[in-house]
């Protein structure tokens, strides 16, 4: 091993396997982060593309494990649609944090493009990489036409597993003899080393399955694979999700045992009821994105202002139920308490407000609660 690959494992983020984290402070297990890079009412992509930056580099200096960005499309308050993009940027400002996808949806891309847009960024970021797949079109079924260039967008969901396999192909470039593709190869990547004069790239960007549901909790126990599970949108399905995965889990080159993160909004501030009043922004932003009319994340002003119908009020409710939010003390005894029930090996955090003060904030005082670094 080079001194340089040395140098970048003794960082400890990317040691061991490249997916078990280790909790910092009294963490009850690893703490990430998870950023849809969020534009506010009043404020434009380039300054949540800052914001993102600045989470970033809080989040590697509090001692969070890893950092993700999730794919979506023609929402207006949501700038994270090229997630390979936006972890180029981050990767040039940090320098020992994860960073990956939470995820890519496999079936808007070909594999042989994402394999190489990830091959990119291990090159980047050697060690650091995290490939996420999660098979929604992460928008409306119009738009998931238009990116795939299809009348019937569902027909790649329905493909996923096979798509996930020709991906992991590419990025292994494992195609056999007589496959159509056994002579194309995602580069960067390993057809490098067996080039005149190669060398062996040391890594390979770990591959995570993303879901809200059962099928990719089976699926990635079958694979071997670690899994993430959207609770911060699929509450119920939580506990069932996790137990499909664990009891279908099979050891693989990736991984002897589970590993399972759960992404859980939660946002902190010094008095709870300015945490109510910066969490009533995603609220009224989520009962527009419900009722097909996204748009960017309202202000706290707007939030406070609008009149609830009785439907919304009980879907705000209900979604409300899913946010912990509060002073430190009640987010981090909230996060205790489902890293307890769930049995999660990670938490990623995901904090819903308008703006990037009161989101770094919050990851500030849930990094003071449980004493991490910094």
């Amino acid at each position: 091993m080079s001194g340089e690959d040395e140098e970048i494992r003794a960082g400890g983020e990317t040691a061991g396997d490249g997916i078990r984290g280790t909790a910092r402070g009294t963490a009850p297990v690893p703490l990430s982060v998870l950023d849809l890079v969020t534009v506010g009412a009043g404020s434009t992509a380039t300054r949540a593309v800052r914001t993102a930056v600045d989470l970033a580099r809080t989040a590697e200096r509090r001692g969070f494990h890893r950092y993700w960005v999730a794919e979506h499309h023609s929402m207006p308050g949501v700038a994270s649609s090229s997630p390979a993009v936006l972890l180029a940027h981050l990767a040039a400002h940090t320098e020992r944090i994860r960073l990956g996808s939470g995820g890519v949806m496999l079936p808007n891309h070909a594999p042989l493009v994402i394999a190489e847009q990830f091959g990119t960024l291990e090159a980047m970021a050697p060690g650091r990489i995290d490939l996420g797949l999660g098979r929604a079109p992460g928008t409306d079924g119009a738009t998931a036409a238009a990116l795939r260039r299809s009348e019937r967008p569902h027909e790649g969901a329905d493909e996923f597993p096979q798509q996930l396999a020709e991906l992991t192909r590419f990025l292994d470039d494992s195609f056999p003899d007589g496959h159509p593709y056994a002579k194309i190869h995602a580069v960067p990547g390993p057809v490098q080393a067996t080039s005149p004069g190669g060398v062996q790239d040391p890594h390979r960007p770990p591959l995570w399955l993303l879901g809200s549901s059962g099928f990719s909790a089976r699926l990635a126990g079958s694979l071997g694979l670690p899994f993430a599970f959207a609770h911060h949108f699929s509450a119920a399905n939580t506990l069932p999700a996790l137990d499909l995965y664990r009891a279908s889990f099979r050891p693989s080159e990736a991984l002897a045992e589970p590993y399972a993160l759960i992404g859980v909004a939660a946002l902190a501030a010094e008095a709870e009821q300015e945490a109510r009043r910066q969490v009533m922004t995603g609220a009224l932003s989520m009962v527009r994105l419900r009722t097909g009319r996204p748009g960017l994340v309202p202000s706290p002003e707007e939030a406070e202002a609008y009149r609830f119908n009785e439907l919304e009020r009980g879907f705000v409710d209900s979604w409300l139920g899913n946010v912990i939010h509060g002073t430190p003390d009640a987010v981090r005894q909230g996060l205790d308490d489902l890293a307890k029930r769930t049995g999660a090996d990670e938490l990623m955090i995901t904090a819903n407000a308008h703006g990037g003060a009161a989101r770094l904030r919050s990851y500030e005082l849930i990094a003071d609660a449980y004493g991490l670094p910094g």
